[in-house]
């Protein structure tokens, strides 16, 4: 499966409508899965995350143009400031995402990735995820980019915060993670949490 990660910059006060527009938008597409629905919390604020799945390179690019020849794309156009959409392919080594109830806060980390940084980062992760396994089980998934600047994006599932301070303190503690040489090949990092939408698949 590959993937589609929608980044919708709308004001503070449109993230809901923007939400219940997009998830509209994609209930209408002919193809393509939504996966999750989420609203920024810490980070960069005022922005709507929308995660697809596709069966193949077509549907995707089919769904891109779409929101491209639109006059209103994600049936936002009136409330978006900005709109990016991301390509993504799975580590091929992570079971399928799983979707249902998997805490209700959510980590979105993505790691700008040195040149060829991108074999080595995949071989550590592969190394570091049965050992770091009280850790690594709220993994939701890890995707790296199949456009623009290399590049991964992984996302967690906590039941709070405290919850993710903790286990990352003990993975960190117990030298298991983080993926060993995994951070020598990062150039840039940013983290954002994120709670889902009412009617996200991961929530």
């Amino acid at each position: 499966m590959l993937y589609e990660f929608t980044t919708l910059s709308c004001p503070l006060l449109a993230a809901g409508p923007v939400c219940e527009r997009a998830r509209a938008w994609v209930a209408e597409a002919q193809t393509g899965t939504l996966l999750g629905c989420w609203r920024t919390e810490i980070g960069t604020l005022g922005q709507v995350l929308v995660l697809r799945g596709f069966d193949t390179p077509e549907a995707m690019t089919a769904e891109r143009r779409r929101a491209l020849m639109s006059a209103a794309p994600f049936n936002a156009g009136d409330l978006l400031t900005a709109l990016t959409l991301d390509s993504y392919a799975p580590f091929p080594f992570l079971p399928p995402l799983r979707t249902g109830s998997r805490g209700g806060v959510y980590e979105i980390r993505t790691y700008r990735l040195r040149p060829g940084g991108l074999a080595p980062t995949l071989a550590a992760w592969e190394a570091a995820i049965a050992p770091a396994r009280t850790y690594t089980e709220h993994l939701v998934t890890n995707l790296y980019a199949l456009d623009g600047p290399s590049r991964i994006t992984h996302i967690w599932a906590f039941s709070s915060l405290e919850e993710r301070a903790t286990l990352r303190a003990a993975a960190y503690a117990s030298g298991v993670w983080p993926p060993k040489g995994g951070p020598d090949q990062i150039a840039e990092a940013t983290s954002t949490i994120a709670l889902p939408d009412p009617g996200s698949p991961l929530s």
